[in-house]
């Protein structure tokens, strides 16, 4: 399996409040994202969706479709949104939320390994391409984002996480 890493910063002129709300509800995201065909619940979690397991289908810049399910593994409201995935990606993402000075800066970090057999089969040579269409994605979400809450995307950092250390 192919190893990605990620982490996304959007740096936006926004309350966290109204940010946090648009990502929380993931399940809106096919509304505004449009890198985002579909999300399906597949299980409620409890009263503040811990433990929900949804089904995600996420289109592209390049002519492909990746489906996995996430299930959220902890919650700290307008601080970070954590979950476990599971599919044609596996491993683990969370959202961070901030403020510096009068900006929201959101993080998203993704470490997951594809399990789809051509993507790993092409991953020696489609590697870069794959980070690129991942960066696009993101990319597009952090304006769509900007224009559904009808503030300005100051900016958008990528950057390559630091690798967990193992215990």
């Amino acid at each position: 399996m192919a190893e990605y890493r990620f982490s996304t910063l959007w740096y936006l002129e926004a309350p966290v409040e109204p940010v946090w709300d648009a990502i929380y509800r993931s399940r809106r995201w096919p509304n505004w994202w449009r890198g985002v065909e579909q999300v399906l619940d597949l299980e409620a979690g409890d009263d503040n969706g811990l433990g929900a397991l949804q089904r995600y289908t996420w289109k592209s810049v390049l002519p492909y479709r990746l489906t996995f399910d996430v299930q959220v593994t902890r919650i700290e409201p307008l601080v970070c949104l954590e979950g476990r995935a599971s599919g044609e990606v596996e491993g683990c993402g969370g959202w961070y939320f901030s403020r510096e000075g009068t900006l929201t800066v959101v993080r998203y970090d993704w470490q997951v390994r594809t399990t789809k057999r051509w993507m790993n089969l092409l991953a020696p040579l489609a590697q870069p391409l794959f980070k690129w269409n991942h960066n696009a994605v993101m990319r597009a979400g952090g304006h769509d984002l900007a224009r559904l809450l009808g503030t300005r995307l100051v900016a958008i950092a990528h950057r390559r996480p630091a690798r967990p250390q193992r215990t």
